[in-house]
């Protein structure tokens, strides 16, 4: 298998450093580029097609948010994995608004942000734990414009929570099947095509 191929996008050269060091010596895992603002990760992204940008927020010029919008539109086949020190609701929303699949902060180990960093580029999203507890007790935005069936709310509710379908199949006490069919109605529903928009969409509305 192909190793994801990774640009890292952060504005202070420690950091910056410290992530390429760490994602070098990740299995499956080949940095391909660093950007030190928003502007050099966007064009990074279109040049360089990594599968993934890992990317910090805070950034002079083009911010991060900006910057994750603007490679949904030039290059959308590249994902966005948003790793900062800022866990606010509304940075967070922020971020997922403008197209990020995942969303992690800087206290996350090497576990975790190569976790994040494989689901991304297989269209997956996830989110950490803090950082889903502060969107769940949001509430944000609007109530959901569809009907949804309860049990096709509560599995959306585990979507955004970072569940596979295994999960939410043994959490539910059906089989994997069902879950898989449950999945299909509520994005047809929703109008989303993968998991990374239907956590959007769950976080948006306030799905607990």
């Amino acid at each position: 298998m192909a190793a994801i191929r990774v640009v890292v996008a952060d504005d202070q050269a420690a950091v910056r450093d410290g992530l390429v060091a760490l994602l070098s010596v990740t299995p499956g895992v080949e940095v391909v580029g660093e950007a030190a603002d928003g502007a050099a990760a966007v064009a990074a992204a279109e040049t360089l097609r990594p599968d993934v940008v890992l990317m910090d927020l805070r950034m002079p010029g083009v911010d991060g948010v900006e910057a994750t919008r603007l490679i949904g539109e030039s290059a959308p086949d590249v994902r966005v994995v948003v790793l900062t020190t800022h866990a606010d609701d509304a940075s967070i929303l922020k971020a997922l608004r403008a197209g990020a699949t995942g969303y992690l902060t800087k206290e996350s180990g090497r576990a975790e942000i190569a976790r994040a960093i494989e689901a991304a580029a297989s269209g997956q999203s996830v989110l950490d734990d803090g950082v889903t507890a502060i969107l769940l007790a949001a509430a944000v935005d609007v109530p959901p414009s569809v009907d949804l069936t309860p049990r096709e709310a509560e599995v959306l509710t585990l979507i955004a929570r970072g569940k596979s379908n295994t999960e939410i199949a043994e959490e539910l006490f059906v089989s994997a099947a069902t879950v898989k069919t449950h999945i299909n109605n509520l994005f047809a529903k929703i109008g989303v095509r993968d998991r990374a928009q239907a956590v959007r969409y769950a976080l948006r509305h306030g799905l607990d």
